[in-house]
């Protein structure tokens, strides 16, 4: 385990080393940060903070006001349940309670393995094909919670 940490530390100080200094690079960093490892660990949070002289609570703020950044890695497949209006109203909670249960993980959390992140979204915007949900890049529409099921097992499968 200690070695993953040092590994870690060092993405996270090469990302760091690679970018300016300057209070107005906050979110630049953030990013740069996740796009290198997927979220933004702790280690980063406290760099980013000695980097650009700010406090590490101001780093955290920024980092948990917009919904882009995570503090937790991201599993392999990312499962997403719409929830908006159209969804709603044709099925998607039953359908989220389905998947959550396949899953074994709530909407918001990541499978201890790493292979699923369960995600809950306001609005796909592809409300005449609802409830929708969508596995990675591909899109599901007009789904029951057998079919969700279905999808989910046949992605299992093609892993």
């Amino acid at each position: 385990m200690k070695e993953n940490e040092a590994t870690l530390e060092e993405r996270v100080q090469a990302v760091l080393s690679e970018s300016q200094d300057g209070r107005g690079g906050l979110i630049l960093l953030l990013q740069k940060v996740q796009g290198e490892l997927g979220y933004v660990p702790e280690e980063a949070i406290l760099g980013i903070s000695h980097k650009l002289g700010i406090a590490a609570s101001e780093v955290f703020g920024v980092l948990t006001f917009y919904a882009q950044f995570r503090l937790t890695p991201q599993g392999r497949n990312v499962v997403r349940v719409c929830r908006g209006t159209a969804c709603h109203v044709r099925g998607s909670p039953r359908i989220l309670r389905v998947v959550e249960r396949c899953l074994g993980i709530r909407a918001g959390e990541t499978s201890p393995d790493l292979e699923y992140t369960l995600e809950s979204i306001a609005c796909f915007g592809s409300c005449s094909l609802s409830p929708v949900m969508v596995v990675n890049e591909d899109i599901y529409g007009r789904l029951t919670p057998e079919r969700a099921l279905q999808i989910l097992e046949g992605h299992r499968e093609d892993a």
